[in-house]
Formats: structure tokens, sequence, C-alpha cells
């Protein structure tokens, strides 16, 4: 016998059939003789629809009430399953994220995961049930309803299976795996049989869309094999796991692109110890994530420099406003925003004992005629900021060149 967590996502519990379907699976990996947890998303466009209602009512909705709005959603899912599962003859039992003893900090909306205590859970597979936990929510220390942020569902999902000592973690979603690029975007995108934490952990922070960041760290951290499965196929789908030593025979793994990004540059910044943190310190205090930093010399002559970073396009406007108000107590002369850019990234463990997939990379951009306006480099994976008007168009020509649409 062994402990399954599986997660199914909002497309895969989006209707009363839907639900009805997962719950036959979930039956089905039950009699076969396993243990099973279930986490369960909102249902499909419900998240949205509830931040539409929050916003009607105000047009600065206060964070703690929009929490407890939007956590209805996957109530209402875990409740459904419980009721098909139970007319199905089988016994489940559902799960709130403060009855499942989530515990998380008092970030609301984008609330971390501090600890779980599993005590009601394995208390209801003692007796034989399947368990739903109600993705994405959890309890802070004052007892208030906390969401996790987008993608909370995966990583409530994988934080269980670690509690748990789970043997595997399954994320269901609409997509038989992981692959090479986007499909949507290139045709010849393959999918792969397994990738190492390292890379999918890239790849979900770079902007692949399958996997939630904050899970695969929790996978990392803990050793819990991943599989990322299609919810309406019996396909393998795609492992995420322990390095192994014929994953480095595969230089490039994937490549991945994300149009979630703005670039923002104070100009003639003083070059002098501390205008990096002065400038930075108001956006970490926000809760904004900085990825990609430049600075070099201003054109304006010595004794200046030009400071260029990039934020999430959903945190813009908030950061230009911030930068805007650093930039005159710093004496910076101006602050220049753009949202109409992308990033397109390399991802691949190959590349620490393989030189040379740098340049190959912009040569394969510049031949496009494509303008590298930033640039971020790791151990596994290359990053360049481009015009968003060529992202498709970069994401074709780089799986083509590395040649990741060969088997």
């Amino acid at each position: 016998m062994a402990l399954i967590v599986q997660k199914y996502g909002g497309t895969s519990v989006g209707s009363l059939d839907l639900i009805r379907k997962v719950a036959q699976r979930v039956i089905k990996t039950k009699t076969e003789g396993h243990e099973v947890v279930v986490v369960l998303s909102a249902m499909a466009g419900e998240t949205d629809r509830l931040l539409g209602m929050a916003r009607q009512m105000a047009k600065d909705p206060e964070p703690r009430e929009v929490d407890v709005l939007i956590s209805t959603g996957e109530q209402v899912s875990v409740a459904l399953f419980c009721l098909a599962v139970n007319g199905m003859g089988h016994e489940a039992r559902s799960l709130l994220g403060f009855q499942a003893r989530i515990l998380t900090d008092t970030i609301y909306g984008k609330a971390r995961i501090q600890d779980i205590d599993v005590t009601r859970i394995r208390e209801q597979l003692g007796r034989g049930r399947i368990v739903a936990v109600a993705g994405f929510q959890g309890l802070d220390e004052r007892g208030n309803i906390t969401t996790l942020g987008r993608g909370g569902s995966d990583t409530t999902a994988v934080a269980l299976a670690a509690t748990l000592k789970a043997d595997a973690c399954e994320i269901f979603t609409d997509v038989s795996g992981v692959f090479t690029t986007d499909p949507n975007v290139c045709q010849e995108a393959r999918k792969l049989e397994k990738l190492t934490y390292e890379e999918m952990l890239e790849m979900a922070s770079l902007g692949a869309k399958v996997l939630d960041i904050r899970s695969v760290e929790f996978g990392m951290k803990y050793g819990v094999p991943i599989w990322v499965r299609h919810s309406q196929t019996d396909e393998p789908g795609t492992l995420i796991c322990e390095e192994t030593n014929d994953m480095e025979d595969m230089i490039i793994r994937g490549v991945v692109y994300s149009r979630k990004e703005a670039r923002i540059t104070i100009t003639r910044v003083p070059d002098r110890p501390g205008i990096a943190v002065a400038i930075l310190s108001p956006i970490s205090s926000a809760n904004i994530v900085v990825d990609m930093i430049i600075q070099n010399t201003s054109a304006g002559g010595e004794g200046f420099t030009d400071f260029s970073f990039t934020v999430p396009k959903d945190d813009f406007e908030k950061s230009m406003l911030l930068v805007r108000d650093v930039a005159q107590r710093i004496g910076g002369e101006k602050v220049l925003g753009d949202d109409a850019i992308a990033k397109v990234s390399l991802v691949g463990v190959g590349m620490r004992n393989h030189a040379g997939v740098a340049s190959r990379m912009f040569g394969l951009l510049a031949a496009e005629g494509i303008n590298i306006r930033m640039i971020s480099t790791s151990e596994i994976k290359i990053s360049c900021v481009i015009d968003e008007k060529y992202t498709e168009l970069a994401v074709r020509t780089l799986h083509s060149g590395f040649g990741l649409d060969r088997e």
C-alpha cells in the first residue's frame, strides 16, 4: 500500500461531470489498495469571478476579506467531490485549509506555508476514507483565513505530500506532462519523461505554467517525487525528481518564455555605495519580486550609472510609483518603464559541462534580427529580455536551433 497525494486543477473540476470523473479516478486509486489524499482547486473561472465581485464592492478591497471570499471556491470543489464519492458507494471527507491545519504567515493573497499538522488527515485515512483537502488556503496565527496566491493548490499538494511522507505526489492538469516548450507556440514541442527539481524550478520561475514554483521548492527540499499528468488520460506524464547520471546528456531540456515581465530603468543615478539597496528596498517592502538587474555606466559620464531591473507586469504601475519617489530622493534623472517585453530562457542541467551555449543562443537570435535588451544567467539557465512582439519567433528559433524538435 502506498500513500499518494493527488491534486486536480480548476480545469479538471470545471463542471459537475468533470468532478464525477475525478471522483472515479480517485476511487480507482483507492481500490488498488492505496491511501489517497486529494487536493482540489476551485472550479475553472471561479476565483476570477469572485475577485471581480470584490472589485465591484470596493475599488481597493481589503486583502483579508478578499481571502475570506476567494477561499470559498475550493470549499465548493471539495464538498462536491466528496458528495460524488459518497454517492458512488465510497467514503470521503472534506477538510478546509484551517481544518487540515495548514498554518501560514499573515501575507494575505500571497501567504507562505509555515507548518502543517496532519493529525486530522491521518485520523481520516486510518478510517479508510479518501481525504479531500481544499487547496490554495490556510490559517494564520491569529485564526484568519489566508490564501497562497495563484498556483497555490500545487503548493498545498506537495507540502502535504512532504509532511505526510507520501510515496508520490501526482499533479493532474489539462496537459499530459512537461514539454520542451509551449506546444501552443511550437508544434514540434515534445513531452519530457523526467526533469530534475532544479530544471523544473528554473522553468517554473521563468514562465512555464505547469507547476507553481513553491511546490517545486517543497518537492526538492523534501525529496517528494512529483508526477505531472493529464486528468483525462492514463498516460504516465513527466516525473520531477532528483538528478540522475543520464540527465546531463541532453544539454538543453526546454525553452521557456514569459510575457508577464516589465522593465524599469532609472537613468543617471549617482554611482556610490548604497544606491542599489535604496532603489530596491521599497520594492521589496511592497512584496514585489525583482528578477533581472543590470547596472552600467551612464551615457552621461563617470560618476553616474543607469540602473535597470524587471518586475512582474501586474506590479508594474505600483513599482513605477515607488521608483519615481526613490529617484527623486537619490537624485536620479529619469524613470523609464516598458511593459512590452518578454523573457525567453534556455534551461538544462547539461549546461554545467558544455561550453558555448550562450554564444549559440545569441547567434540564433541575432540571425532572426531579434535584439537582446537584458541578459541573466545561472548554472543551468540563460535568459534574455527581448521585445514582446518577437516572443514566438524566438521560442521556435531556439527550440529548433538546439535540436529540441528531434527525438
